[in-house]
């Protein structure tokens, strides 16, 4: 009788091991998130200056006094919420500017999004004037489908989208709703 309890203890003990050795995984992600709240950027940087580099050459330089990191959600982004400038040179290294109040960085996508007086300034003197742009940095395209003033040394146009690569060479105004001629005659 004696040994049929220890029998049991001995087995009700294996069981509760294995139990407890069963329920507990090895949720790395999980324990990271503790002590930060789904709402809360996992890191704040504060004056960035980052640069984005191919074989070697500075490709893109992103300068903002803020940075919210919220890589940690399912679609991870990065928060400028106190603007941003941004200089992407050419295979010549020649600069283009672009400023904007707000900017968030999606990295699956590499898309930067800027909002709020939104301005470009290329390296051969034309000028956009916009509300928000994309920034696509693997295509080094940049458009908007909302409304927008491109400048040229002759030209200032008005319409409703723009389009064009980093070096303004494929610029276009989409849906134009005026153009006006301020070159000299």
């Amino acid at each position: 009788m004696e040994n049929n309890k220890v029998h049991i203890i001995k087995n009700g003990v294996i069981a509760l091991a294995m139990t407890l050795f069963f329920s507990c995984t090895n949720n790395f992600k999980e324990v990271n998130k503790i002590g930060i709240s789904e709402n809360e950027p996992q890191g704040v940087g504060i004056d960035i200056n980052a640069k984005r580099t191919d074989s070697g050459r500075v490709v893109a330089n992103l300068i903002s006094p803020k940075l919210l990191d919220f890589e940690n959600r399912t679609f991870g982004y990065s928060e400028f919420p106190d603007g941003v400038t941004l200089h992407v040179f050419d295979d010549q290294n020649q600069r283009t500017t672009i400023v904007s109040d707000y900017a968030i960085i999606y990295s699956e996508t590499d898309v930067i999004d800027m909002q709020g007086n939104v301005v470009i300034s290329s390296h051969q003197g034309d000028s956009l004037f916009a509300d928000q742009l994309y920034f696509d940095q693997n295509k080094q395209w940049m458009f908007t489908n909302l409304p927008v003033k491109h400048k040229t040394i002759d030209y200032l146009t008005n319409g409703k989208g723009f389009d064009s690569d980093r070096d303004f060479k494929k610029a276009e105004v989409l849906e134009i709703s005026g153009s006006y001629y301020i070159g000299e005659e």
